[in-house]
């Protein structure tokens, strides 16, 4: 069972990422913007995937992915974005700012179990 933290500040997107990670089997945890996300995650170190948001407050998913990419204990950890207002351009630079997946919304339930696999995988076989 993993601890997946998902930084979403939409309720109704918290409710659904939390339900589809815990149908998983894994245990969800929410932050409501990407700053409390990463104080989370810097706080206790043993959170295995994050799933975020790029609008947020105080700051945004962008600025979450460069400000983990940064910091060396987080420069393999797997990050799942999702968002609804993004367009190719857009996706191919958060690909190319560290993000592992990108997932739109509305989330679709067996698109996102497939993505959180793939992460925990990737996670588990360190080569």
């Amino acid at each position: 069972m993993a601890k997946i933290l998902i930084a979403e500040d939409d309720r109704i997107s918290q409710k659904l990422a939390v339900k589809i990670v815990e149908e998983l089997g894994h245990t969800a945890f929410v932050s409501p913007h990407g700053k409390h996300a990463y104080e989370a995650l810097t706080a206790c170190n043993d959170f295995d995937m994050l799933l975020t948001d790029i609008m947020m407050p105080e700051m945004d998913g962008q600025q979450l992915i460069k400000t983990m990419r940064g910091d060396q204990q987080f420069m393999d950890f797997p990050i799942i974005i999702m968002s609804a207002v993004v367009g190719i351009g857009e996706i191919s630079n958060l690909l190319k700012l560290g993000a592992t997946l990108f997932l739109a919304k509305p989330l679709d339930r067996a698109e996102l179990q497939g993505y959180i696999s793939r992460c925990l995988g990737k996670k588990g076989s360190k080569s």
